[in-house]
């Protein structure tokens, strides 16, 4: 069910699902209900009780939504959306569960010290576009916005840059705001290397990287858009509590 999953502190929780969670996404042409029923068996698998994982309308932007607690995310009639997530490729909150949904784009989850309650939770979904329009440090920035200190980053599996095939104008287009992400695919073409773009701009922020995951198009365990675009979604996630003994790993 999970590809990695670790107590990033104590009492905080982060992980990244794999295939064997199944499509996590409401927006692919799967099953509302089947959607919705994994969604429940990842949060029991967490621990989470009555509690729900928020997540969001993602469009490849750099709005950062501000999550409050409240009752769980609910799917609206037509089954595409949640009636209250957000739209936004960013959440921040102080507590709350989050959970960020991709198949290659990079997933991003965020702790950091908050106040004397609960930490500061985020997480992002940077995929080209939003790299490129800053959606990892608006993140940072909102977290700091309610007293984070000490922030952390644990990068989730993407696409690497030898895989990430892109125009020549495109890398050129994203590497003049990102230079890092600047890069030569294995095959000798211009691509892009998400996660050290990613990376470039936590680092530039102060924030610490604590884990940086694989490549989705190289591992048939993960969804890959790349390697099939009639593909389900995985989710990076983060959420506070205790471990659940026999959850799965």
């Amino acid at each position: 069910m999970f590809s990695w999953r670790a107590e990033v502190r104590p009492g905080v929780w982060a992980a990244f699902t794999n295939v064997a969670a199944g499509n996590l996404a409401l927006h692919v042409g799967d099953d509302p209900a089947t959607v919705r029923r994994r969604r429940e068996l990842v949060e029991q698998a967490a621990g989470l009780g009555s509690r729900r994982f928020r997540f969001m309308n993602q469009v490849h932007g750099n709005e950062v939504a501000l999550i409050s607690s409240g009752g769980p995310a609910l799917a609206s009639a037509s089954g595409l959306a949640s009636a209250d997530a957000p739209t936004a490729d960013a959440m921040v909150s102080t507590g709350e569960p989050l959970a960020v949904m991709v198949a290659d784009c990079v997933p991003i989850v965020l702790v950091a010290e908050g106040g004397p309650a609960e930490p500061v939770l985020g997480v992002v979904h940077a995929g080209r576009p939003g790299l490129a329009a800053g959606v990892v440090p608006a993140a940072v920035a909102r977290m700091r916005a309610l007293g984070a200190t000490d922030i952390s980053a644990w990068i989730g599996p993407s696409i690497c840059g030898n895989c990430y095939e892109v125009p020549e104008d495109m890398r050129a287009d994203v590497a003049a705001v990102v230079p890092a992400a600047w890069c030569t695919t294995a095959q000798g073409t211009p691509g892009l290397d998400l996660p050290a773009g990613v990376r470039s701009q936590l680092e530039a922020e102060g924030v610490a990287v604590e884990y940086l995951g694989g490549c989705t198009r190289e591992d048939e365990d993960l969804y890959s858009y790349r390697r099939n675009s009639r593909t389900g979604r995985f989710a990076g996630l983060v959420w506070t509590g205790p471990e659940v003994a026999g959850a799965a790993k």
